[in-house]
């Protein structure tokens, strides 16, 4: 019993390993990539796009819900990308993560832009910084669904429908049947505990328990 538990934690470290050299390699492929771009080098803006375009498509269809919309992000954040390479910093994260971000600010001043009749608060979830920044990462995203299971369901509810569906405060009560004024003290309440949470379940702890 004790030989199988040993050699289930060796697999699992190796394939940690083999997990972490792969991101190793893809981000010094990347900066390669970014250096080549900086110097006008198309073939690498090019590989950069057929890289990481669905990634930053998919972040902004999830906050747009709208395919051309979306696609028009993804229009932008490459030409940003191209016309400021400089913009992206190593220290902020990976390129990925970095252009999911990108694509996902973006899209979510598309709604503003077209929700002028809605309170700005009203997209307070969809711009929390710290922890739905970082879940646009795979793994990060795991983490996020795994502490929003530890808030209680009425708030957990509503912060999936704001964030995982993209709705607002307003359609949040529509679609729920409850008063605008419980929805914003449900998300308000749960927002708090979700940060608590978060940043009680470090990445490394997070990794190692899985």
């Amino acid at each position: 019993m004790e030989s199988h538990e040993q050699c289930t934690r060796l697999r699992y470290f190796h394939n940690r390993k083999g997990e972490s050299s792969f991101g190793s390699s893809r981000n010094a492929e990347d900066a390669r990539l970014m250096e080549r771009i900086q110097t006008g080098d198309q073939e690498a803006m090019a590989l950069v796009y057929d890289q990481y375009s669905g990634t930053v498509y998919a972040a902004a269809l999830q906050v747009l819900r709208q395919p051309t919309t979306a696609e028009d992000v993804l229009q932008e954040v490459f030409m940003h990308l191209w016309r400021s390479p400089g913009s992206f910093e190593w220290s902020r994260g990976s390129l990925r993560v970095w252009l999911a971000v990108s694509s996902r600010h973006r899209a979510i001043d598309v709604l503003r832009r077209k929700r002028s009749e809605v309170e700005t608060t009203e997209l307070a979830v969809i711009v929390e910084p710290d922890m739905f920044d970082e879940a646009a990462h795979g793994e990060d995203m795991n983490r996020l669904r795994v502490v929003l299971n530890d808030i209680p369901r009425p708030q957990r509810s509503v912060l999936e429908l704001a964030y995982f569906e993209g709705l607002s405060h307003t359609e949040i009560a529509c679609k729920l049947g409850e008063p605008l004024g419980t929805i914003k003290t449900r998300i308000r309440g749960g927002l708090t505990a979700l940060r608590k949470a978060w940043h009680n379940c470090p990445r490394t702890r997070f990794m190692m328990s899985r």
